[in-house]
Formats: structure tokens, sequence, C-alpha cells
């Protein structure tokens, strides 16, 4: 597999600054207070500059991205490895959390398998062979170079896959026993922190458990050093599959110019590493939740994120963000819908 990530060096597409104008223009001429919808308003100003246009997201696009991680031999989850590929079948079959989602928005839904272990191959999905999983990155290199390639295209791939079934919308989801450590792992690496800020319970560790994963990712980032001084190296030495599957996704979004809208922990660390490879990209992020997995605070802040949602979530998978579709949604409406002070005859001014 080419390893050739020349791609990677475009520059994200150029905000339509004539239609946010127009946008902010008709949001002053509304039958209401200046201001008064809030960040409904500025969603849709934002929005109206992703897209040209008046705003309207009626069709959303959602890939989740699914890998093992070898760094779970250390004992860092709740659950073992195998829930990984049993989760890509749930996913194939309709029964995770963020089926119903999609089924409920009228969402295009995807699956890429990345590896798992066994390499079970599931009708359904989309199989990516990079491997049984990452390897366990306290030992070496979570990924080659041909791997990391290789998934940072899965994630390109699907963005243009979107693109090319008319989305207006993207949203990456992730699932991977393990990928909390390995998330933690990258986060502090790009960040310059210690464990135990970016360490949590994941799938339910408790507080033995999370000093348990934080002293896992001190070995690692001790053993790989130096190694870490590159987005692109942190990524392919501590992450995994489906979190550069993620970051090359969200880096497309910003090349192509369609809007992304980011998960929670998982993908907001792809994010991080995401805005450090392609300088500009945030450009076409939204942040749909403040995760409840206690690391997701750094990373939000670190990307001067302001998150539209804050339910305690911690599911993964895109769920975050398919939750917050639906105020999307409205504000398109309202900025669409609206009458205009004039429209209605109604005095804008005392």
């Amino acid at each position: 597999m080419s390893s050739n990530l020349n791609w990677l060096d475009k520059e994200p597409k150029r905000l339509d600054e004539e239609a946010s104008a127009a946008a902010r223009a008709r949001q002053a001429q509304l039958t209401k207070p200046p201001g008064a919808l809030g960040e409904l308003e500025t969603l849709a100003i934002t929005l109206a500059g992703w897209q040209g246009r008046v705003p309207s997201i009626e069709r959303v696009h959602i890939s989740v991205f699914a890998a093992d991680h070898g760094v779970a031999d250390e004992g860092v989850s709740a659950f073992p490895a195998a829930v990984t590929a049993q989760m890509i079948k749930n996913f194939v079959r309709g029964g995770a959390a963020i089926n119903v989602l999609a089924r409920v928005l009228d969402a295009t839904l995807e699956v890429i398998n990345l590896g798992t272990i066994g390499q079970a191959v599931t009708a359904g999905a989309h199989d990516v062979a990079l491997g049984p999983g990452s390897a366990n990155f306290v030992n070496g290199p979570a990924m080659t170079d041909a791997q990391l390639a290789g998934a940072l295209e899965a994630g390109r791939q699907s963005v243009e896959r979107a693109l090319d079934g008319g989305a207006q919308l993207y949203i990456g989801g992730d699932m991977g026993i393990g990928n909390t450590t390995a998330a933690a792992a990258l986060g502090c690496a790009l960040l310059s922190v210690k464990p135990e800020a970016l360490a949590g319970p994941g799938t339910g560790l408790d507080e033995r458990g999370v000093a348990h994963k934080a002293a896992v990712i001190r070995r690692a980032l001790e053993k790989h050093g130096g190694h870490l001084r590159t987005a692109r190296d942190a990524l392919r030495r501590v992450g995994g599959f489906e979190i550069a599957a993620l970051v090359g996704a969200y880096v497309r979004c910003a090349q192509l110019g369609l809007p992304a809208l980011i998960d929670g922990f998982i993908c907001g660390a792809a994010a991080l590493a995401a805005s450090r490879l392609c300088p500009g990209a945030q450009a076409w992020w939204l942040f749909a939740h403040r995760s409840r997995e206690p690391g997701h605070a750094a990373i939000l802040t670190a990307l001067e994120a302001r998150p539209l949602l804050d339910l305690g979530m911690r599911l993964g998978e895109g769920s975050g963000a398919a939750v917050a579709v639906p105020l999307l949604r409205l504000a398109c409406e309202l900025h669409a819908g609206m009458a205009t002070f004039a429209e209605a005859g109604v005095s804008g001014k005392l």
C-alpha cells in the first residue's frame, strides 16, 4: 500500500464571505430582537458561509471507523478486545445507538472495518485490510508508515463518497476497544501534558483502572520520547487506525468544503491532530458536544472549541454528533422560514 501523503498538504477551501454577510444581514431583519436566538443565529450564518447560499442540512453522512488496538493487551479497558468485531456486526445489523440515530435523522450510515483481531471480514462493512489492529504502542510504533497512509486514505475516501452522495454534513464516528487510551496518549503528545490530565474511565474503569491507564500512557510516552514532535509522528506512534482515519476525514472535509460535525473525545483527539496537519481546517468544523470523558475538556480548550451540547455522553460511534443535528436543522429552518420585519409589517425599532 502506498505511503504517499502529499494530499494532506492541500489547503482548506475558502469560506464564502458574501454568503455569510448575506445571512448576517438577514438575521438582522428577522422578527426578533437582535441576537435573541443566540447560537442558532451564529450557526445559520456559519452554515451559509460553508454552503454559499441559504443554509440547509437535509443530507447527513455518517462514517463509523472501527479497529482494534494492541495497547488493549495492557488491560486498559473494562471490555475485552473481542467487543470491537462484535460491535462491527451490531452496526451492520442496525442494533447500535448510531443506527437508531441515523434512522431518525434519515442519514446515510456506513461502517469501515480497518482491522480487528482475527481480521474477520464483515459483510455489509467496508473492509480495509490494514492488519489485525494497531500494535501495542508501549513496545513500539502503533502503525507502520503504510498503515498510517492507508488509514488516512480510508478517511479521505469516506468523505469523497459522502460528497458523491450529495452530503451536506459529515459525521465521523469511532469504535475500538482501547481507543480512549490511544486518544489520551495522542493528546498528551500533542499538548505536552501529563497522562493524568487526559486519562479517563473509557468503557467504565474505576479509579484504580484509570491510574493504571495513565501509567501505561506514561510508559508509551517515555518509550517514544523525542519521536513525538510532529502530529504525523505522534499519530503513527501512539494513535490507532480509526483515529488516523478520522484525521484524514477531517482534513479532507476542510479541503473539499464539506462541513464536519465533530463528536467526543476520540474524534476530538483526531481533530486536534488534523488541525496540526492542515492549518485552517478547523474553519470547516463544528463541535457537537462536551464528552463526559474528562480529557475532552483539555482538547476542546486547545482547539478553542465551543461544543453545542453538554449531555454527559461518552459513547462514541458519532452518537453525540448525531444528537446535535436537529439543532443545525432548526437553525436553518428559523433562518429561512421566519418573516422579516418588512414582510410581517412589524416595526423593527421603537
